[in-house]
């Protein structure tokens, strides 16, 4: 049973007969076809520290899929990705591959965890040299790659190149493929991100295997669940004054949580996400979009969101 929360997508329940296998993760709904594609759906859950929230965002897992799609297309010239279509708003196929279990986060600014753990008193994140006397915001010298492995249950944890390998999460030549592919993605994401007056603080990339042992770029790419951006106007004269920065991404929830003191651990329970709370979430997801794309956000019909993707993927499928 699809279940929605005032027009949101909270759970696919899709039928074809080239279904045969479903996997939820905490946003997307991934059926595996039986001819060797994959299709993402991205509902309009949202998670936190790890964390599903009880409430969905309306909207948002429009937002993810058509900026994901965007993006896809965009950055396909610097790394191969896994992604052949988008037959509805909320839905990109694409070609199955076997998860490397390693997300490759890589930050061009002092934010974020990397702030936390900064300000704890660390210089060093999965291996990765921080510089002394940074404050907070600031831009690092060159982009680092501070990795974590992909739990499929539970919270990811920081890990070093070096624990990657010797755990076997992927080889010496794929985590080159992975290193590489990473800071050419987020340089070219850099890049976009200045022609539409914002700057890519720090983002998360995942990759797969195909069945001929190839490594492509997977899920998605540069979307607010991913991506952390900063309004590139006045970032310099707020960092001068140690002024908050300006931003579009999802850390303002986590703030939001960590206010009514709430950050995944156990125990712990999610406040309360009142209406208000809820479209402001919606608001600055659409505003990331249309400054990303540079397109109006024209939102489908959330009257059955469900039978609207049932529908497009029938049509696609056959």
């Amino acid at each position: 049973m699809t279940t929605t929360l005032a027009g949101t997508l909270m759970r696919s329940e899709l039928r074809h007969p080239l279904i045969h296998q479903v996997y939820r993760g905490k946003v997307r709904d991934v059926y595996t076809l039986t001819d060797g594609r994959i299709l993402l759906v991205a509902s309009d859950r949202i998670s936190a520290f790890d964390v599903v929230l009880p409430r969905g965002i309306p909207h948002k897992g429009q937002v993810l899929s058509q900026l994901s799609w965007h993006m896809l297309q965009a950055t396909r010239p610097v790394a191969p990705n896994w992604a052949v279509a988008s037959p509805d708003p909320n839905v990109v196929v694409g070609t199955a591959c076997r998860t490397v279990k390693v997300e490759m986060v890589v930050r061009g600014y002092l934010a974020g965890h990397a702030w936390r753990t900064y300000a704890s008193g660390a210089r060093t994140l999965c291996g990765a040299d921080m510089p002394e006397g940074m404050r907070e915001n600031d831009r690092f010298p060159a982009p680092l790659i501070t990795p974590s492995t992909k739990a499929d249950v539970g919270h990811d944890e920081d890990i070093t190149p070096e624990g990657i390998l010797e755990r076997g999460l992927c080889t010496p030549d794929e985590w080159e493929h992975m290193r590489r592919y990473a800071l050419a993605l987020f340089a070219e994401g850099t890049r976009l991100a200045a022609e539409r007056g914002l700057l890519l603080v720090d983002t998360k990339y995942e990759f797969g295997r195909t069945t001929d042992g190839r490594i492509v770029l997977i899920d998605e790419v540069h979307t607010p669940d991913s991506s952390r951006y900063f309004h590139a106007e006045g970032y310099a004269e707020r960092q001068a004054r140690g002024e908050r920065q300006k931003q579009l991404s999802k850390e303002f929830v986590r703030e939001w949580l960590i206010a009514g003191g709430f950050m995944g651990r156990e125990g712990q329970q999610v406040p309360p996400m009142d209406d208000a709370f809820v479209q402001s979430v919606t608001d600055r997801y659409v505003e990331l979009f249309e400054r990303i794309t540079g397109r109006t956000f024209r939102p489908a019909p959330t009257g059955d969101i469900n039978a609207r993707v049932q529908r497009a993927v029938e049509e696609y499928l056959g």
